[in-house]
């Protein structure tokens, strides 16, 4: 399986919670958290790529390959992921954002799973009642598909995932490692915690 699969990390946004950091390269449990959710990734792919906008060099450390927006005005996650439709080998690609720390090798692994299973369907991750469309495996196949809404003006990957169509991986809504550590106030929290449950589960990753 993992030589069919591809890899890419989303790490190319503003960074406009995080007051304008590069969330990526923000810390938690000691490490860069785009470093956490590469070293997760790896063992899946083929090859590894994470978007990125700024710091090239330092996210490269972590990675095959960086690609980086072809528009200059951070035009969302669904431009990095069109960018890893293009340039990335294999037939299926493998997403997931860069500020879910906490994912690990279990869930992606069975998200993969899934995909390889349903081939010509998006395969995206479930958390109680919604989607998280940037957590997901891509047919390759959907390139044109993906190309066509982008210069129709689609930006949500929500809607077009749907629209596609999609098999989905159901996760708990209070599954941690789902946890979204996108601005300083979820930061701040796992760190004052970080003696008790998370500090545990980075510990033993």
């Amino acid at each position: 399986m993992r030589e069919w699969c591809s890899g890419l990390v989303l790490s190319g946004g503003r960074g406009s919670r995080m007051g304008g950091a590069d969330k990526g390269l923000v810390h938690w449990g000691g490490r860069p958290m785009v470093e956490w959710v590469c070293r997760q990734m790896r063992p899946l792919v083929a090859e590894l790529a994470i978007s990125c906008n700024r710091n090239a060099a330092i996210h490269a450390s972590f990675c095959d390959r960086t690609l980086s927006d072809a528009h200059t005005d951070y035009p969302g996650p669904l431009a990095g992921i069109l960018a890893g439709l293009r340039s990335l080998r294999g037939t299926h690609l493998l997403v997931a954002p860069c500020d879910l720390p906490a994912i690990d090798l279990a869930l992606l692994d069975e998200l993969q799973q899934l995909a390889f299973a349903n081939p010509e369907r998006i395969a995206v991750v479930r958390q109680g009642d919604r989607l998280q469309p940037l957590l997901c495996v891509l047919p390759r196949a959907l390139l044109a598909a993906v190309e066509s809404a982008w210069a129709a003006g689609e930006r949500s990957p929500n809607r077009l995932w749907l629209r596609l169509g999609t098999c989905e991986l159901a996760c708990g809504e209070d599954d941690p490692r789902l946890l979204n550590f996108n601005c300083p106030e979820v930061l701040l929290a796992a760190r004052q915690s970080a003696q008790g449950v998370w500090g545990s589960y980075v510990d033993h990753r």
